[in-house]
């Protein structure tokens, strides 16, 4: 039995035993709702294109003999996922000619970037790469990596407007969960469908199969109708140019940063998840550097930390309702510290397998739980009336300070070694803990899921 089989029979069991204890467990009932259910479906399509482009993609290109350098290029392709708040404002305002009106500002966005994201992905599976012969892939790879940054912007907005509060939490992890499923159907899915192992159906068909990996989104988008987005000038009928840009692109910014403490929030959203990311960066090479065999780090973090990470997901939901989204924030981001401490552990531990499983477990554990509580708290920071403006903003702050702001661990761990190495990720996550603590001193963080904002009602009229 394959790795990637045992992973889903994993996530399809814990799913069937989350459902299960929703039946009998008051916090966990709210995972049975429509809504949540409907998130779970528009993470699908949103989770499948970025491991088609990056993991999947990378397999492929290696398999027919590119060199490392030319697959380096991948790593660019996460670029438009960094960037995406700068034409968030169009998905949010611009409405298209028919659809807008058809299905609603949201859902005609949708279905608009889904066609083309379809016709990307088919024709990146068609491109042939070969050795000297990329350019062709190279377009719709970049392609496909802009349209499945927009689908995201889309997609995120949606599924804070269509959740109501007591299910929020529970929507947001549903949505991780959908998520990860994508990343099943086009990793594992799509290697499956095109290799000589599986079903050899070769890369075109395979991608272009996975390419039907939209039609949950199409289905959850139906089943939910328009959602609750504040469609103040979808017409831009009377408005002049400058009037339609001001609302489009200026007041969006201007409504978040005119919120009190909002620069204390942003400061927050970038650094609160630094350790975290600079352990994940550096995880691997301490285990190749300890000595353990490559089955021994697959079978503790592919499937034991895959398992715990889909329950610390699943966790995170009351876990928030039970604390508050505040005391949440504060006791995940303590967990998460503390989980780097077992790396410590395993550092002075050396090669020990069931160390090695309690550290990844420990981790993607408190991972899972942060995960969906961090995620939770940036909708909540968003505005219903510039929900994808706004989203896009906070996210890309978030995936900023992940990728760059953690981007120096690989000389830390070289100066440091191994065990201080893992004690700078918990002092790197100090920041974070100390920005939070005063936001929350200041009243700036409230304990409900929806987070104050200058237009809370999403009416209030635009200055001219």
């Amino acid at each position: 039995m394959s790795i990637d089989l045992v992973r889903f029979i994993i996530f399809v069991g814990v799913l069937v035993a989350l459902a299960l204890v929703a039946t009998r467990v008051k916090a966990f009932k709210p995972y049975l709702r429509k809504n949540p259910i409907i998130t779970f479906l528009l993470g699908i399509s949103s989770g499948f294109p970025l491991t088609l482009l990056v993991a999947t993609m990378t397999f492929w290109l290696a398999k027919v003999g590119i060199d490392t350098a030319t697959i380096g290029f991948a790593v660019a392709l996460g670029t438009p996922y960094t960037i995406k708040f700068l034409w968030a404002p169009l998905v949010d305002k611009l409405p298209l000619p028919f659809l807008t009106k058809a299905f609603g500002q949201r859902r005609g966005w949708l279905f608009f970037v889904q066609a083309l994201l379809f016709v990307s992905v088919w024709q990146l599976g068609a491109s042939n790469p070969q050795p000297g012969h990329m350019g062709a892939f190279a377009f719709w790879a970049i392609a496909t990596a802009f349209l499945s940054a927009t689908q995201d912007i889309v997609i995120d907005a949606y599924r804070i407007e269509i959740l109501e509060e007591v299910e929020f939490a529970h929507g947001t992890a549903t949505n991780q969960f959908g998520y990860r499923t994508g990343n099943l159907i086009a990793g594992a899915g799509t290697v499956y469908l095109a290799s000589a192992e599986g079903l050899g159906l070769g890369w075109a068909i395979a991608y272009g199969l996975t390419a039907l990996a939209i039609i949950p989104a199409i289905i959850g988008a139906v089943w939910a109708g328009p959602g609750k987005f504040v469609d103040r000038y979808a017409e831009a009928a009377g408005m002049t140019a400058g009037q339609w840009l001001k609302e489009t692109i200026y007041n969006p910014f201007r409504e978040f940063l005119g919120r009190h403490g909002a620069f204390l929030i942003l400061g927050f959203v970038l650094v609160y998840k630094v350790g975290d990311a600079m352990g994940q960066t550096m995880l691997g090479p301490m285990i190749v550097d300890l000595g353990f065999a490559d089955l021994d780090y697959v079978s503790a973090n592919k499937l034991w930390g895959f398992a715990a990470l889909i329950v610390g997901s699943a966790l995170g939901a009351p876990f928030i309702l039970w604390l508050g989204m505040g005391r949440a924030l504060l006791i995940s981001g303590l967990l998460m510290m503390f989980s780097n401490v077992m790396f410590m552990l395993l550092a002075m531990t050396g090669n020990n397998y069931w160390m090695l499983v309690l550290a990844i477990v420990t981790e993607n554990m408190t991972s899972g739980i942060g995960l969906t509580v961090f995620t939770t708290y940036l909708s909540g920071l968003s505005s219903l009336a510039y929900t994808a403006t706004q989203f896009a903003l906070l996210s890309s702050f978030a995936a900023f300070g992940r990728t760059w702001l953690a981007s120096p661990a690989g000389v830390i761990a070289k100066e440091l070694g191994w065990t201080m190495f893992w004690g700078f990720t918990i002092i790197a996550a100090i920041p974070g803990m100390l920005l939070l603590w005063l936001l929350w001193n200041k009243g700036y963080l409230v304990q409900s899921i929806r987070q104050p904002s200058t237009e809370d009602d999403g009416h209030e009229e635009a200055k001219a």
